[in-house]
């Protein structure tokens, strides 16, 4: 039931990014499609379970980024009505789906196998991506009424990508025992 969700967020993801996409630069395409990317991860994390395999960087992209973007999504959906804008009731069916992506991460998390280098490469790729959102302005598309906070965007963007890296380690290597090889937290 759960791949079955989040194949169907997958799909309506990249549907929702479709007008963004056609507008990007090819060199940065694999930089936008955000949730729908972490989601399609996540998805393939689940299906190697099921088929006995263990594809760690996978699990942990799927992971740390399925978390992060669920709430800057909610956090950003939320902020937008703060700001003026109108939400309707698409807005809340992906209030509640981002939050649904961000349990999920955590739930599954006592299944995951991944260690310090896995995280390394992820929490690499999407602070990345973030300096790239924010430099070139292919961010998700927001309200206009959040194009002022920006600068502030950028900021929590980042420290929701360290924070989610962060959670993951502590949650993956506190229970795998990894703490004697890694950097503490």
């Amino acid at each position: 039931m759960v791949i079955i969700y989040d194949q169907l967020g997958t799909i309506y993801g990249y549907i929702w990014y479709m007008p963004q996409l056609v507008e990007t630069e090819l060199w940065f395409l694999p930089f936008v499609p955000d949730s729908p990317t972490a989601s399609l991860f996540f998805t393939i994390t689940l299906l190697s379970f099921l088929v006995g395999k263990k594809w760690p960087l996978i699990e942990a992209f799927g992971a740390v980024t399925l978390f992060k973007y669920g709430i800057w999504a909610v956090v950003m959906i939320v902020a937008t009505n703060f700001t003026g804008g109108t939400l309707h009731w698409t807005s809340y069916m992906l209030i509640v789906f981002h939050i649904g992506m961000a349990v999920q991460a955590l739930l599954f998390s006592r299944y995951f196998r991944f260690k310090l280098k896995h995280l390394l490469i992820v929490a690499l790729w999407t602070l990345t991506n973030d300096i790239l959102d924010y430099s070139l302005g292919i961010f998700p598309w927001l309200y206009s009424g959040l194009h002022p906070y920006l600068t502030n965007i950028y900021m929590f963007t980042v420290s929701l990508s360290i924070t989610s890296v962060l959670v993951f380690h502590v949650l993956v290597a506190r229970r795998t025992g990894q703490y004697k090889n890694d950097i503490p937290v």
